[in-house]
């Protein structure tokens, strides 16, 4: 009676009992998550109808996107470029006014984001791989007023942050930006996956590994948590981070959460709070590429966040939206994330801070998927990542 009972709740809920939605085994199959529920959240079909359409083509490696106000979209391409790209799916021709990139790699032009005042003072922001001489490199924020016209363009453009210190790696360069509720701009960062960056993930000298709060000026908030403290970077606001290749805030908490990548394993959700320590890479979940233990091959450690939620296998995670829109009344409240490796969207349901249901969809569009946005229209937006990217919106059947 009571396992009867419990798998007609779990239909109910559209969750399928015991199954998971990834069948490949773990790389770290030794490891034990650190509560119930951390990983292989119980496979969920949401039963939702919905049609993919393209809004736009002819993408070289789309990486970040916003919206103006009159529903045009700016892009970035990861090689420089930006463009806008109109609600029948025209691309403008470059915009005038980005600043030179180092587009190496995982390198280039990365996310774009609108000042909350952009109607206003017309200022856009965008981060990016800095040159800074000799191979040497880190992400940077960059804005400046976009002029509108036949010919767009951005005036007065120039830097407001740095990563420092400067490396000469071409991948792991974090890249999102998030706009807080009080006016002050996450910038989200990577360890530059060469050893001499991992290890500065928890160095407190360093702005590798690390996730920065800056005023929209890029001075530095009074309230921040290492305000004061000598020797260390005052835009600091948490450490121990891989590659946060997404950030969004909570609908109603407000809080920043954030998806980095793993290795082998170990892609994560954490809730990010002011001066706290993540753990990379001390601490970790699956294993090196090369199939060994990462560091001291631990999970758990006093002092050390542990994530909301991680894969293992991996997805390869990028771009990242909670859904509030009316669209989908159904969906409101999941939490939506792209899958590079696993070239789907993934939906995850929550209780709180609590995943408690996981949904592979977009399977059969077997694309990339670098960026998720829901759009004033409470459609969802993603960018595809390839030489071919592609803008699509997901509408209701």
């Amino acid at each position: 009676m009571l396992i009867g009972a419990l798998l007609l709740a779990l239909g109910v809920l559209g969750v399928t009992a015991w199954a998971q939605v990834d069948r490949r085994p773990p790389n770290g199959a030794s490891q034990r998550p650190a509560f119930t529920g951390q990983t292989d959240a119980p496979a969920q079909t949401g039963g939702v109808a919905f049609d993919v359409l393209t809004v736009a083509a002819g993408l070289q490696f789309p990486w970040g996107m916003d919206f103006l106000p009159d529903g045009r979209i700016l892009v970035t391409e990861r090689d420089g470029r930006l463009r806008v790209v109109s609600p029948g799916g025209n691309l403008s021709s470059p915009v005038d006014g980005v600043l030179a990139v180092d587009a190496r790699g995982q390198g280039g032009l990365l996310d774009i984001a609108l000042h909350p005042d952009f109607a206003s003072n017309q200022l856009v922001y965008w981060t990016f791989s800095e040159p800074q001489g000799g191979n040497r490199n880190g992400t940077s924020v960059a804005r400046g007023r976009f002029v509108d016209g036949a010919a767009p363009r951005i005036e007065g453009a120039q830097v407001i942050f740095r990563q420092a210190p400067a490396m000469n790696s071409a991948q792991h360069y974090g890249g999102r930006l998030v706009w807080a509720p009080d006016g002050t701009l996450f910038v989200t960062m990577g360890d530059r996956s060469i050893n001499e960056g991992r290890m500065q993930s928890q160095n407190m000298d360093s702005l590798v590994g690390k996730i920065a709060r800056i005023n929209a000026d890029g001075s530095i908030p009074a309230d921040n948590p290492f305000v004061g403290r000598a020797g260390v970077p005052q835009q600091m606001f948490s450490i121990g981070h891989r590659n946060v290749q997404a950030a969004t805030l909570h609908p109603e908490t407000g809080e920043l959460w954030e998806v980095e990548h793993g290795t082998r394993g170990g892609d994560e959700i954490n809730i990010v709070r002011a001066g706290q320590d993540y753990g990379w890479p001390t601490i970790a979940y699956g294993i090196e590429y090369s199939g060994g233990p990462i560091t001291g091959a631990i999970t758990q450690k006093p002092g050390m966040e542990q994530p909301v939620y991680y894969w293992d296998p991996v997805i390869a995670p990028s771009g990242m939206t909670f859904y509030t829109g009316a669209l989908f009344p159904e969906w409101q409240g999941s939490l939506f994330i792209g899958g590079l490796a696993t070239e789907d969207l993934v939906r995850l349901s929550l209780d709180g801070e609590r995943v408690t249901g996981e949904e592979r969809l977009l399977r059969d569009v077997s694309e990339r998927i670098r960026d998720v946005v829901q759009g004033p229209d409470g459609a969802l937006y993603l960018l595809t990542d390839s030489i071919r990217g592609r803008i699509l919106k997901i509408i209701p059947k």
